[in-house]
């Protein structure tokens, strides 16, 4: 009943087109980064070749303690192009570096858009375009935007880009409902002057983790009218995918450091309804070897669970053009409950590393 209602609200939203449009809004660009040479070249060839005019946009990258090449690859690339782009170095500090980066950027931006994006993304030509339409369209203060796994070359790859897109189905669907409780800050924007107003991430700075999730609480509380999803192929960023089932339980850990904390009652209740199905299915498993349910009963079950979960999926893959990875559909199902009950159980004990830092819970 959950992913069908998501799937439903899913297709209450409407599709976004670009119009051909004189662009209006200014923006501030913020992206924190740390140690990402391997990443920011095509981050900044992206940003180089945005439709938007050079003049209506600046772009503020923060320096979390980098001590690779990577202020190096940004001035190189950018010292003979017109965009308008500095570099903001983070001072050493507890908690959350990646909230108090994306602060000392807006304390800096120029303009009242924000948009934030990761150091590990691509954009798409028309971004800028397409949140500048909307803005006109719909008058928000937030809006959240489509995120993909960009690489699928191997199943691990697809893996977490099938994972991504169930993400992405259930934030439409839960804007789609009128009970939005996702997003991602690899793709949103915000006004600065709400962001101010909020008094930005006070409240959850000793957390690392949840720049995206908890501002969105906060702007949701005060006025969910205004915090709008723009469903458009134009907008899709795209975003790596990490490069080993350690790497990706040690996301998964840091993902439910933020989600457990959150406050929006759907939250909780998804990830209540999530960790329970997916605890009953793998559990059909000894429930069938023990013989207290007959194998028919145990397989109606399972393809109704895959059954329902593919619709949602398929929904999503269809309108970000990531049909490629669905063949990995059914293996992926098999391994998604064995790590998310591992992730469920675990993270409450588990340290995990991020940016070459170690976090707790």
């Amino acid at each position: 009943m959950l992913i069908g209602s998501l799937a439903y609200g899913f297709d209450r939203i409407d599709t976004f087109y670009l119009q051909d449009l004189k662009p209006k809004t200014a923006f501030s660009i913020v992206i924190p980064f740390r140690n990402e040479e391997k990443h920011l070249k095509k981050l900044i060839v992206s940003i180089n070749a945005l439709h938007y005019p050079h003049e209506l946009f600046e772009v503020l990258f923060v320096n979390d303690q980098s001590d690779d090449r990577s202020n190096e690859i940004i001035t190189d690339f950018f010292s003979n192009k017109k965009v308008n782009y500095k570099i903001l170095h983070l001072p050493p500090s507890d908690g959350s570096p990646k909230k108090r980066a994306i602060s000392m950027a807006i304390e800096e931006a120029l303009n009242d858009w924000i948009v934030t994006t990761d150091a590990d993304c691509i954009l798409p030509k028309y971004w800028l375009d397409a949140i500048d339409q909307f803005i006109d369209h719909s008058e928000p203060n937030c809006i959240v935007a489509p995120v993909v796994i960009d690489a699928t070359t191997n199943f691990i790859e697809r893996y977490q880009a099938l994972d991504m897109l169930s993400l992405q189905g259930t934030t439409i669907g839960g804007f789609g409902l009128n009970h939005p409780f996702l997003c991602n800050g690899a793709n949103l924007a915000y006004k600065k002057s709400v962001f101010i107003a909020l008094n930005g991430f006070n409240g959850n700075n000793h957390i690392a983790s949840g720049d995206d999730i908890f501002l969105l609480e906060k702007l949701i509380k005060l006025d969910p009218k205004k915090v709008k999803y723009l469903k458009c192929e134009a907008a899709v960023v795209k975003t790596a995918p990490v490069k080993s089932f350690r790497l990706l339980i040690e996301q998964r850990v840091r993902w439910a450091s933020k989600t457990t904390r959150s406050k929006l009652f759907m939250a909780k209740f998804t990830g209540l309804i999530v960790v329970w199905a997916n605890l009953i299915f793998l559990s059909l498993v000894p429930l069938f070897y023990f013989n207290l349910l007959t194998s028919n009963i145990c397989l109606s079950l399972a393809v109704i669970k895959l059954s329902i979960d593919f619709l949602l999926l398929f929904k999503t893959a269809r309108f970000l053009n990531k049909e490629d990875v669905l063949p990995s559909v059914l293996l992926s199902s098999i391994i998604y409950p064995l790590i998310c009950i591992y992730v469920a159980l675990a993270s409450p004990f588990l340290k995990y590393k991020w940016k070459g830092r170690l976090y707790s819970k």
